[in-house]
């Protein structure tokens, strides 16, 4: 069934890239109404949430199409494995950006001109890993543009407090897809594709602790320019207990439990917005 190859191509069976783009959203969303969002703003960045990262499953596997088919893990994606045509693929790309495009023509102008930044930077992501060891970077940035857009959305500003939001929201993929890129890393050096855990090396495990470490960092400033509660910064303690055990499953660099690590990344995203929601 056709629709079926539809959904495998925009993830949606594999709800965690949801997650992990919703989280950062949903932070912003909170702490920039001060924990009594407008029901309109929630709607309207939940939907584009799920649509943006649907978007940017159908680019990424657009880009990667011809490299997808020599790692064991993506070899059978719809569109490497025929099963859509890239015409169809490149129509659905343009059907979702207008989707988004909808959704935030109901918001303010500066929402809407970060809506456009927000939409380059989620479209050259995928080619980033042809240029550089660095794709992650890109990443983050893309998966965190949400925040600037939600402070927008609630205040028609975005402060250096704010921008603090977006700067953990984006140094947060940096160390999660460097988990994941640790899966694919053999593959990867095989066909040439750059990564973060590739140029790491020996020292991923360490910078992926320091990564962690520096988060915590940020999310502790977060909490005291806000004013938030204790109940945040207990959450705070949830989210490093939670790293910990990441730290503890990549020991040995098994590529199912590095995978493992990158999966549990959703419970943190959660607790931290726990955290603010409670406080």
């Amino acid at each position: 069934m056709q629709l079926k190859q539809y959904i495998y191509l925009m993830r949606l069976h594999k709800p965690i890239g949801i997650f992990l783009l919703l989280w950062p959203t949903l932070w912003a969303v909170w702490l920039a109404a001060h924990g009594h969002p407008s029901m309109r703003v929630v709607i309207i960045f939940v939907l584009g949430v799920i649509i943006m990262r649907s978007a940017g499953c159908v680019v990424n596997d657009l880009a990667d199409r011809h490299i997808d088919k020599h790692v064991a893990r993506t070899r059978e994606r719809p569109l490497t494995a025929g099963k859509i045509a890239v015409r169809e693929a490149i129509l659905l790309f343009f059907i979702l950006m207008l989707m988004a495009l909808g959704l935030v023509l109901f918001l303010n102008p500066l929402s809407i001109f970060l809506a456009l930044v927000g939409a380059i930077f989620a479209s050259i992501y995928p080619f980033l890993k042809r240029l550089t060891h660095l794709p992650q970077v890109g990443l983050g940035i893309a998966f965190a543009w949400g925040v600037p857009m939600a402070f927008a959305a609630q205040n028609n500003v975005v402060t250096s407090a704010d921008w603090q939001v977006f700067l953990a929201a984006a140094v947060w993929p940096i160390m999660y897809d460097t988990l994941y890129a640790m899966v694919d890393r053999e593959d990867d050096i095989k066909i040439g594709v750059k990564s973060t855990a590739i140029l790491f090396e020996k020292f991923d495990r360490v910078v992926v602790g320091l990564l962690q470490i520096f988060l915590i960092f940020l999310w502790w400033n977060i909490g005291a320019l806000f004013h938030l509660s204790w109940h945040y910064f207990i959450a705070l303690l949830g989210a490093a207990l939670l790293f910990v055990y990441q730290q503890w499953l990549i020991r040995e660099r098994d590529p199912a439990k590095c995978f493992q690590a990158f999966l549990n990344n959703h419970w943190v995203g959660m607790i931290i917005f726990i955290g603010i929601l409670t406080s």
